[in-house]
C-alpha cells in the first residue's frame, strides 16, 4: 500500500511539473496543427517526391524508375519554357505588385478622406474567388468583345480589336496583369500595417532637422519596414510562383504553351495527360524555388531581430 501511495504521489508530481512547463505545453497546444501539417501537407509531398520516381499512371500501379521523369524533363522544350514563364510571370508581377503595393500603401497611411472605406475597397480583388476574377479578366481579354478594345476603338487608338489571349507576347502580359491586379492589395494592407507600426516621432524628429520626404523615407520608413516587406515579399513571391488557378481558368497554358507555369504543366501531364509520375516530377521541381523563397523570409525575420536590439541566432 505505501509503494502504491508513493508511486501515486510520484505520478501527481509528474504531472504537476508537466503541466507548469511552458515548452511542454507549448508543444501540447501545437499537437493538433501538427497532426493536421503531418496528414495534409508532409504526406502529399512525400507522395509526390515518390510519384515522381516511378512511371505511374491513371489507372496503372507503375514501377520504380528513379530520375528517369527528371533526365526526360531535362530534353523536354516544353518544360524548359514553362520554367521560362514561370520565372518571368513571377519576377516581373511580383516587382510591379511591390512597387504599387508600397505606393498604395503610403497613400493610405496618410489622413485622407472615407479613410476606412477605401481601404475596404482595396481589398475587393484579394477577397473576391481567384476563379471569378479570371472569368472576369477572359471576358475583357475576348478577342471579339473586349471592353478595352472597344474603348480604344470608340477613342479612335486602333481600328480593330486586339486578339490579347490569342499571340504569346501578349497572352504572357495579359496574365501577368491579371495576377497584378490581384495580388496588389496583400501587399498594400500588409504594408500599410508596417508603416503604421513606425513611430511618428522619428519624421517628425527628422523633418524638424530638416530632412526632405524622399530623405526621410530613405534613411527612416524603408529601413524600418525591411522586415516587413521580406515576409511580404516571400509570399507573394510564393503564391505568384505556385499560381494555378488564374492561368488555367484565362488560357489553359496556350497559345501554344506560351502561358504555362510549371504548376499548369504539372496538372496538365499529370491529371488531362494521366502521367502521375511525369507531373510528379514537374510539381517537385518547383520545390528548390520554394526553398530559396522561404530561406529569404528566414534571413529577413533575423534582420528583423538585429533591428529590435536581439542577437541573432
Amino acid at each position: 500500500m505505501a509503494a502504491a501511495s508513493d508511486l501515486t504521489r510520484t505520478e501527481v508530481g509528474l504531472f504537476e511539473r508537466l503541466r507548469n512547463n511552458r515548452n511542454f505545453l507549448g508543444l501540447l497546444f501545437m499537437l493538433p496543427a501538427g497532426v493536421l501539417l503531418l496528414v495534409f501537407l508532409t504526406y502529399p509531398l512525400f507522395l509526390g517526391v515518390w510519384l515522381g520516381l516511378t512511371d505511374v499512371k491513371v489507372g496503372r500501379p507503375g514501377r520504380f524508375i528513379g530520375l528517369e521523369n527528371y533526365f526526360w524533363l531535362f530534353e523536354d522544350s516544353v518544360f524548359w519554357l514553362s520554367v521560362f514563364n514561370t520565372f518571368l510571370y513571377t519576377v516581373v508581377a511580383s516587382i510591379i505588385k511591390f512597387v504599387l503595393g508600397l505606393w498604395l500603401a503610403m497613400i493610405l497611411n496618410n489622413h485622407i478622406p472615407f479613410k476606412a472605406f477605401i481601404r475596404a475597397i482595396v481589398l475587393m480583388p484579394f477577397i473576391v474567388p481567384t476563379v471569378l476574377s479570371a472569368l472576369a479578366f477572359w471576358w475583357i481579354y475576348d478577342s471579339q468583345d473586349s471592353v478595352i478594345s472597344w474603348i480604344l476603338i470608340e477613342m479612335g487608338l486602333i481600328d480593330t480589336t486586339i486578339d490579347f489571349l490569342g499571340q504569346p507576347n501578349s497572352a504572357r502580359a495579359s496574365v501577368i496583369a491579371a495576377n497584378i491586379w490581384r495580388g496588389i492589395p496583400f501587399v498594400a494592407i500588409t504594408l500599410l500595417a508596417g508603416l503604421q507600426t513606425i513611430p511618428p516621432s522619428l519624421h517628425e524628429a527628422a523633418t524638424i532637422d530638416g530632412a526632405t520626404d524622399w530623405q526621410r523615407f530613405r534613411h527612416i520608413t524603408f529601413p524600418l519596414l525591411t522586415p516587413i516587406i521580406a515576409v511580404v515579399m516571400t509570399f507573394s513571391v510564393l503564391f505568384t510562383f505556385t499560381d494555378f488557378q488564374l492561368i488555367w481558368v484565362m488560357t489553359r497554358g496556350g497559345p501554344i504553351n506560351a502561358t504555362h507555369l510549371m504548376a499548369t504543366l504539372s496538372y496538365q501531364r499529370a491529371i488531362v495527360g494521366g502521367s502521375l509520375g511525369e507531373g510528379a516530377a514537374i510539381a517537385t521541381a518547383m520545390i528548390p524555388f520554394l526553398l530559396s523563397a522561404i530561406l529569404f523570409s528566414y534571413f529577413g525575420l533575423q534582420r528583423r531581430k538585429w533591428q529590435q536590439g536581439g542577437r541573432d541566432d
